[in-house]
């Protein structure tokens, strides 16, 4: 998934230390370093989370300088990993749903992130408590007026280049430009700044899956050190930094978190994931009068050459008094119908079924279009946030999810046409906190140590039975 932008950039040979080896905290080490950073969370008065490559890798994106990361295996001349699922359907972790828990609480301050995955932004932190330092492979901006655009699709360009998109804003129209930085770009100041600010007032930075090597970057969480601030840094490889760190942890980012979180008696929210689909529909009287054409249109809200990614296709069919109206199935984007009926037919529903690709956890989704051969001009646009807000309830409540609410409906005249904008839950995902002894899982060795321990267990049951059966043949009443 991250795999397109290691391939969009610029090359270079030296890409800093790749292929660290990953330490393993023991499990009782790691449960007292864990309430030790509970501790340092309780007591903080401002928190900044600085993150890495390592708080993705269980979403499904690889890291850089692991193991088998992107960056080892090329140095290795050995082929990419395979990404799990589509880029643009990777969902937050539970490290990214236990910062938003956080700020929630008033705990956490500021999220300065290097990663260009946009899951900070996906999972609920809120723009104005985030830094991008490398940019969003999903954001684009305009460089006139600054207007932020984050869509479902990747972006096709990193390096700050134009894109096939304009900003929408009437008096702008300007050409936009994508976020993500190749390795000779400046890291900018808009993002720079409040990081540097924050860093500088923090008491706590706790760095979470970064090996710490990426300049200048990597010096921002020692900008708390001259105001008395302490800094922990949890990742499984060593790291420049840890010197200078008052607690040094080696362990799964997720489960080290998500102690941390049992520790300070947090729930680690669901992440429900909001979609959103726009249908147009148009429709022309024919030339001689007799019939209505109607044209649907079923597409991307950030216009009409932008992708629909998290569709494979749509059935559509239709109410009983159109019966005789043949159904269709649109699997090929543009989704395009074309279709009549006579000028004075009855009302009819038009009925949608949206089957979602890969990546989705949910299958499918249902709605309808009426028509009744009136175009109002009446404009309705809802509250995003507070329908947002009801689809995530609803969806906590029907976890089998595909819920939808209309977003948007206005009608226009000429040509005379309908645009509704549909917002669609098309994943759900529940997170299980770990308790301390879940923690003990965490080092590679104890399944191991499980399986031993089991055969040990094994190998007394049947050393206690052979021994209980020896002794009650020494002391039996002898065999008249």
């Amino acid at each position: 998934m991250s795999l397109g932008y290691a391939e969009k950039l610029s090359y270079i040979e030296d890409v800093g230390n790749v292929g660290m080896t990953e330490f393993f905290d023991p499990p009782s080490v790691l449960v007292e370093k864990i309430n030790q950073i509970a501790k340092m969370i309780q007591k903080s008065k401002h928190l900044v989370v600085f993150t890495g490559a390592g708080i993705s890798t269980s979403c499904g994106i690889p890291d850089f300088r692991g193991p088998k990361g992107i960056w080892t295996l090329q140095r290795e001349g050995k082929a990419m990993p395979e990404a799990s699922l589509p880029f643009h359907r990777a969902m937050p972790s539970m490290t990214h749903m236990a910062l938003v828990a956080l700020e929630k609480a008033g705990i956490l301050k500021f999220v300065i992130s290097q990663n260009i995955d946009g899951l900070h932004l996906r999972s609920g932190i809120p723009r104005e408590k985030l830094a991008e330092l490398h940019g969003n492979s999903f954001m684009e901006v305009c460089p006139s007026c600054g207007a932020e655009y984050l869509r479902d699709f990747e972006i096709e360009t990193i390096g700050l280049k134009e894109t096939s998109r304009r900003c929408s804003n009437a008096d702008c129209g300007v050409k936009l430009k994508d976020t993500v930085l190749d390795w000779d770009d400046a890291l900018p100041l808009k993002e720079m700044n409040p990081a540097e600010r924050h860093c500088k007032f923090a008491d706590v930075v706790l760095c979470l899956g970064t090996s710490l090597q990426i300049t200048p970057a990597c010096n921002l969480p020692l900008k708390c050190l001259k105001g008395g601030g302490k800094i922990i840094i949890v990742n499984l490889q060593k790291t420049p930094k840890d010197k200078k760190a008052s607690l040094v942890v080696h362990g799964l980012v997720d489960k080290v978190i998500a102690g941390v979180m049992d520790r300070l008696d947090l729930q680690i929210p669901p992440f429900v994931r909001i979609d959103l689909v726009q249908t147009i529909l148009t429709q022309a009287v024919s030339l001689d009068k007799k019939y209505v054409n109607w044209n649907l249109r079923i597409g991307s809200v950030h216009g009409d050459k932008a992708p629909l990614p998290f569709v494979k296709s749509v059935e559509v069919s239709f109410s009983e008094s159109q019966s005789m109206m043949k159904a269709a199935i649109l699997d090929k984007q543009p989704l395009h119908l074309k279709r009549r009926t006579v000028r004075r037919a009855k009302p009819f529903d038009i009925l949608l079924k949206l089957n979602f690709s890969d990546g989705c956890k949910c299958l499918c989704t249902e709605f309808k279009i009426p028509v009744d051969f009136q175009v109002s001009t009446d404009y309705f646009e809802g509250d995003k946030n507070s329908i947002f807000q009801r689809l995530r309830d609803r969806a906590m409540e029907d976890p089998s999810c595909g819920q939808t609410a209309l977003i948007k409906k206005k009608g226009i005249l000429v040509p005379k046409s309908e645009i509704m904008v549909n917002a669609i839950v098309t994943n759900i995902i529940h997170f299980k906190q770990s308790s301390s002894e879940a923690l003990k899982d965490h080092h590679p060795l104890n399944s191991m140590l499980k399986r031993r321990t089991g055969e040990d267990a094994k190998e007394m049951n049947i050393s206690r039975k052979r021994s209980r059966s020896r002794r009650s043949r020494k002391h039996s009443p002898p065999k008249q």
